[in-house]
């Protein structure tokens, strides 16, 4: 169960929304869910609800709400309203009753308030010790945690009422205490709008209107420092009947007298208020012209990434073969949701056309260098740069797009901390980490979305000029956005081909696909690297572990796992047999690229040339369509179809 009490009182399980109606109850709930895990007393319960005036059947009456906010948080025990005798296996949102009163548990972090109040000792822990940037970033966490006033929507008591104004005071010490922090680190270039803000909402507020000033001055904007200072002094005299106070005053005078000690600390620029870029970074490609069949997955996604009311930074991972438009997909969804994050779109290729990997700190530098900050304030160390970003982030709405990402190890000092910006992923293997927010698995288009992605490219009247190609290149295709782009863009360029031509070259010639291919292979376990290639290299249609383990001379358990590599780096698809046991296939294209992976890597593998050959020949479409071996070599004994062991052959 998770609990907001920092704005509008609201009470979820399992994302559902079961904030109880009725005032008392609600009241009572918030006064359990601020005291969650210790022992709130009936008393005290009491007095929250009639202060001092209770009527004689106020216990009775606590004990029916008591009864109904059991049945709220679906823990009702039918053999009574006291017993709390819940299901142990989930202790969260349980309502127990106690010797003299009641306690809510819940998990570390189910409730907002106690969020905020741990982000903020961690926020002070580490201004002691000196790390201002992650002080400031650390107060910025805790601030987040607030939608509004807190307790929004309830109409509270004594006790609650008492509670609403100590959070209320801690998040202004803890705004301040940032606002602080941020001055020091050079940051009023930044903090001037903000500032604004606050003193129009809070213009008595001495501290505030004195941070102000300072920014204001500190960003060459002297005369509107001293105005706010006349303004400051207006509202305490007409709200409150008192002149400024001593601090305010001293202020005033340094800035009239242009004093050297308002100045910003010499370096604090470089750590803080870096020279960043004026105009926010718009780093997206091109947006793709055609996207079909792509619906659902886009609608999900955006749904996610354009929530206004969010506490984390989202990660959104996008999944799937080579070819299936991992890509393409990342930078569609993008351009829908840009809106969303004005402060800027950064994109980074993660990985080169070779397979060469970029390391975090490389990305880190270039990504750094494209929001502004000079090449020689760029720290050295993979750790400084990763707080660097993050601290520019923390207080920005920022979208940044990786593609073609080899792991989660590389990702993860990339993502942004501040919870109005996000994340989104393209990926070459399954990636799994508490980071991640949402998966989204591509899949091959459809046969009908297919055909519309052709169509749009070549028009319907040129596919149905030759029905036939049309039919097997939608075959070999298999439903790969990749495969489906390449070929349209090359009748595109042949006007006077027919569309079977494309077929039979893209059974022989290189093709995006293999690139594509190659680029993943290179980043499999060697033993996976091999087993990609047997696979790759025999006529059957799919592969068990004992299969694979008799032509690679392994045993069950090392092939079984070489398969399993190749599901993960998303090579290779695992089906169920009836028997409970699994067989693996790969993409008939993907045969193809076989050939590319021998040549780039030969020496790597124990087959010979003869075996380059075979796997060059043989990449036959689900409709028979074969490509023409190579005259000149032949095949190796070891993975002729007829000596394949018979569970090889799905």
């Amino acid at each position: 169960m998770e609990v907001s009490i920092l704005g509008p009182f609201k009470v979820a399980r399992s994302g559902v929304d079961v904030t109880p109606s009725a005032p008392k109850l609600r009241r009572v709930l918030a006064l359990l869910a601020l005291q969650a895990n210790r022992v709130v007393s009936i008393d005290r319960i009491i007095q929250e609800l009639w202060d001092e005036h209770p009527p004689p059947s106020a216990t009775t009456t606590m004990q029916t709400y008591v009864y109904q906010l059991r049945k709220v948080t679906r823990q009702y025990d039918r053999a009574g309203p006291d017993l709390g005798c819940a299901d142990s296996s989930d202790d969260n949102g349980m309502l127990h009753t106690s010797f003299g009163g009641y306690m809510l548990t819940l998990r570390p972090g189910a409730l907002d308030a106690l969020r905020f109040e741990q982000q903020l000792e961690n926020g002070r822990a580490r201004l002691a010790t000196g790390e201002l940037t992650a002080a400031a970033s650390t107060f910025r966490l805790a601030l987040q945690q607030w939608k509004g006033p807190a307790l929004t929507a309830v109409n509270t008591g004594p006790v609650l009422q008492a509670a609403a104004v100590r959070l209320e005071e801690m998040r202004k010490s803890a705004l301040e205490q940032r606002i602080d922090i941020d001055l020091k680190l050079g940051r009023h270039h930044d903090l001037t709008s903000e500032l604004i803000s606050i003193v129009g909402e809070q213009p008595t507020h001495e501290g505030f209107q004195a941070k102000l000033m300072l920014a204001l001055y500190r960003v060459g904007r002297r005369s509107e420092a001293l105005q706010a200072y006349q303004r400051a002094r207006t509202a305490l005299h007409d709200e409150l009947g008192l002149e400024p106070s001593t601090e305010l005053r001293r202020l005033q005078k340094a800035i009239l007298d242009n004093d050297l000690r308002l100045d910003a600390p010499p370096g604090v620029a470089v750590i803080g208020g870096f020279p960043w870029a004026a105009t926010p970074p718009s780093m997206l490609p091109p947006d793709i012209a055609v996207q079909v069949g792509r619906e659902r997955e886009l609608s999900m996604a955006s749904e996610l990434l354009s929530q206004p009311d969010r506490t984390t930074a989202p990660v959104v991972v996008v999944g799937g073969a080579p070819g299936i438009g991992k890509s393409a997909f990342c930078v569609h969804l993008a351009h829908q949701v840009r809106a969303s994050y004005p402060d800027g779109q950064l994109h980074h290729r993660l990985m080169d056309d070779d397979g060469t990997v970029h390391s975090p700190a490389e990305v880190l530098r270039d990504m750094l260098r494209a929001i502004g900050a000079a090449p020689e304030k760029i720290p050295t160390t993979l750790a400084a740069r990763s707080q660097m970003l993050r601290s520019w982030t923390s207080n920005r709405r920022v979208l940044i797009v990786l593609d073609d990402a080899a792991g989660i190890d590389q990702v993860l000092p990339l993502l942004p901390i501040g919870a109005s910006c996000a994340t989104l992923i393209a990926s070459r293997r399954r990636l799994a980490d508490p980071a991640i927010t949402m998966t989204v698995d591509l899949s091959a288009l459809g046969s009908d979305d297919a055909t519309r992605l052709l169509t749009a490219v070549l028009g319907a009247q040129r596919l149905a000029a030759d029905p036939d190609g049309t039919r097997r290149l939608l075959s070999l295709c298999a439903g790969l956005p990749m495969a489906l782009r390449e070929a349209a863009t090359r009748l595109s360029l042949r006007t006077h081909w027919l569309v079977g031509r494309q077929v039979d070259r893209m059974c022989s010639g290189h093709t995006e696909i293999a690139d594509s291919t190659l680029r993943s292979h290179r980043q499999l376990p060697a033993a996976a690297r091999r087993a990609f290639l047997v696979l790759a290299g025999t006529d059957a249609s799919a592969i068990s572990a004992p299969a694979l383990a008799a032509l690679t001379g392994t045993d069950e358990a090392t092939a079984e796992g070489c398969l399993e590599d190749l599901v993960e780096f998303l090579l290779a698809d695992a089906h169920r047999q009836a028997d409970g046991t699994f067989v693996y296939s790969i993409h008939s294209l993907y045969r193809a690229a076989a050939a590319a992976v021998l040549d780039d890597g030969a020496s790597l593998y124990p087959f010979t040339r003869r075996h380059r050959a075979r796997t060059r020949a043989r990449t036959t479409s689900s409709t028979g369509t074969r490509c023409a071996p190579d005259p000149t070599m032949g095949e190796p004994d070891a993975v002729r179809s007829n000596q394949l062991p018979d569970q090889a052959r799905a």
